[in-house]
């Protein structure tokens, strides 16, 4: 199914959750080191990264900022907080999902499943969108805005995408929690904020001088189909 690797110091959870996840029919590696962990990320481009927070020599969220330096690989995160506050910071650091402590093998591998699903969604041959000055091809995965490239991160090209799949329709933060993040919660409006943030930074737009990325205050937000 996929390349995983697995960033875990407890070597039975390292030495039970490889099994099942072989079994399961995935290849995975395991490292019990944070920084074995982001080496073996560029050494070895894993498709998805299980990453436990608790690691003897660097704190988790640091591995997580190493990571996403260097890769885009969709990052599972294991943590044992399940409040909305530390989900949100996971997720704005550049988290894709998460799982609560204690998981089974069978939850983690759906986890796996439904990051995998997500990603694949955005690349099945979507047609290229032009809005304006801006053009997005969801096969390459490239945008640009009046012909000079724009570098986005994953996620900004997710959120870029969903928005343009509904030009000229306000969509609401839950909606995108639930389509980018697969989150289908609230709580997470900040998440969604932030990105919108760093996407109209990216096009050359601010909140209060829009171009694209139009927001409806109390509703949502939409793609302005005359960019």
């Amino acid at each position: 199914m996929a390349r995983v690797l697995l960033i875990e110091d407890d070597d039975a959870i390292r030495a039970s959750l490889g099994k099942s996840l072989t079994a399961a029919g995935h290849v995975v590696s395991a490292v019990a080191a944070g920084a074995d962990g982001v080496a073996a990320v560029a050494r070895e481009k894993p498709e998805v990264l299980l990453l436990d927070l608790g690691l003897p020599d660097l704190d988790g969220r640091d591995v997580l900022a190493m990571v996403r330096a260097v890769s885009d690989v969709p990052v599972i995160v294991a943590t044992a907080r399940d409040d909305d506050a530390s989900v949100v910071r996971l997720l704005d650091a550049g988290a894709d999902d998460y799982v609560i402590k204690p998981f089974s093998a069978a939850q983690m591998d759906a986890r796996i499943r439904a990051v995998l699903r997500r990603l694949g969604t955005d690349q099945q041959g979507d047609s290229t969108v032009e809005i304006g000055g801006l053009r997005i091809d969801p096969r390459s995965r490239e945008v640009t805005v009046d012909g000079a490239p724009v570098d986005l991160t994953r996620k900004e090209f997710d959120l870029l995408l969903a928005l343009s799949r509904r030009p000229g329709a306000v969509v609401s933060k839950r909606e995108l929690l639930a389509e980018v993040w697969g989150l289908p919660w609230g709580g997470g409006d900040r998440t969604v904020d932030v990105h919108l943030s760093w996407l109209r930074r990216k096009l050359g737009e601010t909140a209060a001088e829009p171009r694209f990325l139009h927001s409806v205050r109390g509703v949502g937000v939409k793609l302005a189909t005359d960019g």
